[in-house]
């Protein structure tokens, strides 16, 4: 290869990575443009021009990229429950006890309540049920949180007379759809989701009471389980 033509490939290989980070950054702005519209204003008003308005490029560049608007808001749900879940993960690893879990729970959904995230889910999860196409990745982006909190389910049941009669995977999946409904709930009455949040942090109680019993205490526990699991 002559020179000149080396000097040619050189320039067309810049040229390709320019545009490529080019078209990487519009691609970040319109994501970040969409979680700042579901935060703000709700999927009602996630169209294509509010979004690019957010994210101050021309509306073309959502289809360009994207395809359609709700593939622009899927993108954004899974690109936000990584970040989110990534946020907590290391904090969620050291939890040991229900307790302990239950008081994260309460602490998290403050946090993401001031930040507007839970509204982003939740926005998405309601969204769904008319936008059939944001289901999937709707659902992906939640199942990022139920996998960290079965984990820990699995981890601090197993030291629990709990354990043996609790379903780890279902647990999650409550837990998750609990805090999840209670950030839809707490729109339109904010009282009674500060009521039901306290309930489920009275269910701490119970958990520390179960875990503090000696080991005789523990077995007679599982025992009036057993039996009443069998009578069910």
């Amino acid at each position: 290869m002559t020179p000149r033509k080396q000097a040619g490939s050189a320039s067309a290989d810049k040229s390709a990575e320019a545009k490529a980070a080019k078209s990487a950054e519009t691609k970040q702005k319109l994501i970040d443009g969409a979680l700042k519209t579901l935060i703000e204003q709700g999927i009602a008003k996630a169209s294509a021009r509010t979004i690019a308005a957010a994210a101050g490029v021309n509306q073309a560049l959502v289809f360009y990229h994207f395809g359609s608007v709700d593939e622009l808001l899927a993108a954004a749900c899974r690109q936000g429950s990584q970040e989110r879940v990534a946020l907590y993960r290391d904090r969620l690893d050291k939890i040991s006890t229900l307790s302990e879990l239950l008081a994260f729970g309460r602490e998290m959904h403050e946090q993401e309540r001031a930040t507007g995230h839970v509204a982003v889910l939740a926005q998405l999860l309601a969204g769904a049920q008319t936008h059939q196409p944001l289901a999937p990745a709707t659902a992906a982006g939640l199942d990022l949180w139920i996998a960290e909190i079965e984990k820990v389910l699995v981890r601090v049941l197993s030291a629990s007379p709990l354990g043996e009669f609790a379903d780890p995977v279902g647990l999650a999946r409550a837990v998750s759809a609990s805090f999840v409904g209670i950030e839809l709930y707490e729109g339109v009455d904010p009282a009674g989701a500060e009521r039901a949040l306290a309930a489920i942090e009275q269910l701490s109680v119970l958990a520390t009471a179960v875990e503090d019993l000696g080991p005789l205490a523990q077995r007679a526990v599982r025992h009036r389980l057993r039996r009443s699991t069998r009578s069910v």
